[in-house]
């Protein structure tokens, strides 16, 4: 800090500032444009996008309409594609029966892999389908740098590049897209902060969860049990919101405490260039984000959720005595995660969907139905009956929505983080940030509210 209140941050912004000034008038000079206010609406509009008050708002406000459209619209495909597997895996079965195949092949292959793939595949392809698109969009039209420019000053101050809030941004999609996303940042330190802060956003896989818990317990808390369907996704549509703004919160929270131990330096200069606005190719957009992204990342899902459904299916049906495998597992976690205001059987689901955050609630739901295999229910209320009948209390949905947002990256996810960074110690940094993370406010929130309660 020099004498006279100027910092080095103003001396590099004045720096490029003149840079910037000095090109635009050498462009001048050697350019003659027939249209002198080609670029005036653009920047009008910048000045609105771009502006302390209005900038953070708007892009809040933009984030909403995508997610409100991803909630709303993903529910019918998705029970569509649901009621179709289900008629798939009864020709499936006719088929086996046909062959006279044993019973535990039947269950392996059908009950296990069959419904978790499927399960996977229902709740995961349309959302991203709409998802990706709408994002694409964004990116297409010009929207994106200026969310990047929003953010810029936040990241440089955690000790990051600017650039990370457009990797930010990817995670929303996918995490493991967000990972690979980080290549544009040049500087490797800012890279890896990057990398490792990817999963404090929530992917699209963990929205549904996210929204089923919000519309049962958030909705039916806020506007009662009559609460209709609009509002239900209104409200649904809100608390996700403030779920991703805390994701954001500890995204910069982390990121300056690596910055300042694990990953020392200052952060570099980011110069962005806004580009103009442009007409978006609607066909460009839906060939980018359904092939490039939406199966690039459906397809690597399915490839670890296979052997997933696999040992699920050997954990709910091998009894030792007469208790499951899965219930010896939830029996030893249970302890631990009543501190966390959570059960045995939702910290052994989570555990237990590292390969997709998908299947955590079926598998949730298989538990306290004493299934054999993952449960497909289309009521949100059935489901929330089921919850509330084993004990879910508001506390519990508020830590369950707590830990889905920050606790391990799925496998696809730690993969890509090995690959980008050609080491699994910090695939293995990855998963342990976020989830110390989320036990840590799960244990506060629990203990506020024993203490909240024990006064009143």
């Amino acid at each position: 800090m020099a004498s006279n209140g100027t910092t080095q941050e103003d001396v590099k912004d004045k720096m490029i500032s003149s840079i910037v000034f000095m090109a635009e008038n050498v462009y001048k000079d050697a350019v003659t444009l027939q249209n002198e206010e080609y670029n005036s609406k653009d920047r009008k509009i910048d000045k609105i996008l771009t502006s302390k008050t209005c900038g953070i708002p708007i892009m809040l406000l933009f984030l909403g309409i995508i997610f409100w459209l991803t909630i709303v619209g993903a529910n019918y495909p998705s029970e569509l594609l649901s009621q179709f597997f289900e008629w798939l895996q009864e020709k499936i079965v006719y088929v086996f029966d046909f062959f006279s195949a044993p019973e535990w092949i039947k269950g392996i292959l059908i009950d296990g892999v069959y419904r978790t793939l499927t399960w996977i595949i229902a709740v995961m392809l349309p959302p991203m389908a709409i998802f990706f698109p709408l994002f694409t969009l964004l990116e297409d039209l010009g929207f994106l740098p200026r969310i990047a420019f929003n953010l810029d000053k936040f990241f440089r101050k955690a000790g990051s590049s600017g650039k990370q809030a457009l990797t930010m941004c990817m995670g929303f999609g996918c995490n493991a897209a967000g990972v690979t996303g980080c290549r544009i940042i040049d500087s490797a330190r800012e890279k890896l902060i990057a990398i490792l802060t990817n999963a404090f956003i929530p992917c699209n896989g963990r929205f549904p969860f996210l929204i089923t818990i919000a519309s049962i317990f958030i909705a039916g808390a806020v506007g009662g049990a009559s609460t209709n369907a609009g509002m239900s996704s209104f409200i649904a549509t809100i608390t996700v919101l403030f779920v991703v703004l805390l994701g954001i919160f500890m995204t910069l929270i982390i990121s300056k405490i690596l910055s300042k131990t694990l990953l020392k330096g200052e952060s570099s200069s980011f110069v962005l260039e806004l580009p103009p606005y442009r007409k978006p190719q609607i066909g460009q957009v839906i060939v980018r984000s359904v092939l490039d992204r939406t199966l690039f990342v459906l397809g690597r899902a399915i490839a670890v959720a296979a052997p997933a459904g696999l040992v699920i299916w050997l954990f709910a049906n091998i009894h030792i005595g007469d208790l499951s495998i899965l219930t010896y597992i939830a029996n030893f976690f249970e302890p631990f995660a009543r501190l966390m205001g959570l059960d045995g059987y939702i910290l052994t689901a989570f555990i237990l969907g590292i390969p997709a955050n998908e299947i955590v609630l079926p598998i949730i739901l298989m538990c306290y139905m004493r299934s054999g295999t993952l449960v497909d229910m289309e009521s949100t209320m059935a489901i929330g009956q089921i919850l509330v009948q084993n004990g879910w209390t508001l506390l519990t949905a508020i830590n369950v929505m707590i830990f889905t947002l920050l606790h391990f990256p799925c496998t696809t996810t730690l993969m890509t983080i090995k690959k980008e960074t050609g080491s699994w110690k910090w695939s293995a940094l990855g998963a342990v940030l976020p989830t110390v993370c989320g036990i840590a406010i799960c244990l506060i929130t629990t203990g506020v509210w024993n203490v909240v309660n024990y006064i009143i």
